[in-house]
């Protein structure tokens, strides 16, 4: 509980006379619990907390027993958004730390958040996930879609990447961000589109050649959604054209995946190449150097339309 105190530092307790009542710190507890649990309000708080009283006397005191719904309502009222807002990422910053495996970069406009009366924008979020943990490790509200780019860079200085993945789409393959993770000593895998054009073209054609020979191959048959889905994924590692033509930071080589889909009756192939930096490979795919291009083709059959 004293760790827990000690994240919420700088948070000022807005209740005065008998709102008092219960301590401020418990009243956060239960909060961050009911939410983890998939509260989304004061009254999932309060009744939370009844279903839990057992567990939640385990680790808090709870003197003046369980609060209502309208101690956490005007406790919530009250608070500075803005001053919550800074010590919950200084919370989260401690679950960070401790981040490994894969973190997936991703921005999302939050549901029925415009305001057509004020002209005010949908809000748009920026998250970073982590894959392992189950968890937002950091988040960042940006105007539009568009900042997006200028908003990863700050996602990205709150985190410890040594060690791991991070994955982001097309928007964000750029070589500031890509330069970014590297020099946090993480790797990346990010998504190869038109915006990066020249790069894209190059390796869709190189992957194309028949005449290319791949060093690692990986085949998956899933039967799902009414149709069966085989995926294989190729590893070739004959690219110092590459290196060559496109410097990326840190030597990054694209793992270009192509992927064709054969759904009732009809052949589609969308090219998806995605880069990854050095010392990663595509998964479930061994490569013989530190740097490889690879490419994965899935064929659908069955009676659903979509790919």
């Amino acid at each position: 509980m004293e760790e827990f105190v000690a994240c919420w530092e700088g948070l000022d307790d807005p209740r005065t006379g008998n709102a008092e009542l219960h301590d401020f710190h418990e009243l956060l507890v239960i909060a961050l619990c009911s939410v983890l649990c998939g509260g989304q309000g004061a009254v999932s708080m309060a009744r939370f907390a009844q279903a839990k009283e057992g567990f939640l006397r385990e680790v808090l005191k709870l003197e003046k027993g369980l609060p209502s719904h309208d101690t956490f309502s005007r406790l919530f009222r009250q608070l500075d958004p803005e001053q919550f807002g800074s010590v919950f990422q200084r919370f989260m910053e401690r679950f960070s730390k401790g981040v490994a495996g894969v973190v997936a970069i991703d921005g999302k406009v939050v549901r029925r958040s415009f305001d057509r009366a004020s002209g005010k924008s949908a809000l748009h979020m920026v998250s970073a996930w982590g894959c392992e943990q189950r968890l937002v490790l950091a988040q960042i509200a940006t105007d539009a879609t568009s900042n997006e780019i200028t908003a990863v860079p700050k996602l990205l200085a709150m985190l410890s990447l040594k060690g791991t993945i991070v994955t982001a789409d097309a928007l964000n393959c750029q070589r500031a961000i890509a330069k970014q993770i590297v020099d946090q000593g993480g790797d990346y895998v990010l998504a190869l589109k038109g915006n990066q054009g020249r790069l894209h073209d190059d390796v869709v054609t190189f992957l194309d050649d028949p005449a290319r020979e791949a060093e690692a191959e990986a085949r998956t048959v899933d039967a799902d959604h009414g149709r069966i889905e085989t995926r294989t994924a190729t590893v070739s590692t004959d690219i110092d054209w590459l290196q060559a033509d496109h410097r990326w930071p840190g030597l990054l080589p694209p793992s270009a995946r192509s992927s064709g889909c054969v759904s009732a009756g009809r052949r589609r192939r969308p090219k998806r190449p995605p880069i990854f930096s050095r010392g990663r490979s595509p998964p479930n795919a061994s490569t013989k150097s530190p740097v490889s291009i690879g490419a994965s083709r899935t064929v659908c059959t069955g009676g659903s339309t979509s790919s």
